[in-house]
């Protein structure tokens, strides 16, 4: 779940809370909760870069820069394409660097 916020044509605030859930032998529970605040800049083009930073109650901690493309936009809403890159730190865990996609719906 994500809630962006513009605060200008160029600069808005942004956070994700995201929970992990595992399955394991026919049981589910939630196993770390992301909390990810950060920085909208408005690039042009329907380009926005996110930079958030990245709490984990597993104990990691770090940031996630998110490059973030509008491909379709009409008079409701805007679909849209993310590459988000995680840098993890913490928990006597050696640093980790991954990359995502996204796609979604803007409101």
């Amino acid at each position: 779940m994500g809630l962006n916020v513009w605060k200008t044509k160029k600069v808005g605030f942004s956070v994700e809370i995201v929970p992990t859930i595992r399955s394991d032998r026919q049981v589910s529970k939630v196993s770390n909760v992301l909390f990810h605040p950060g920085i909208l800049v408005d690039l042009g083009n329907n380009f926005t870069l996110a930079n958030r930073l990245a709490f984990e109650t597993s104990g990691r901690y770090g940031f996630t820069p998110v490059l973030n493309k509008i491909v379709k936009r009409t008079k409701a809403n805007g679909y849209f394409v993310a590459l988000p890159i995680p840098v993890r730190f913490g928990n006597d865990r050696p640093t980790t660097v991954t990359a995502g996609f996204q796609f979604g719906i803007t409101f």
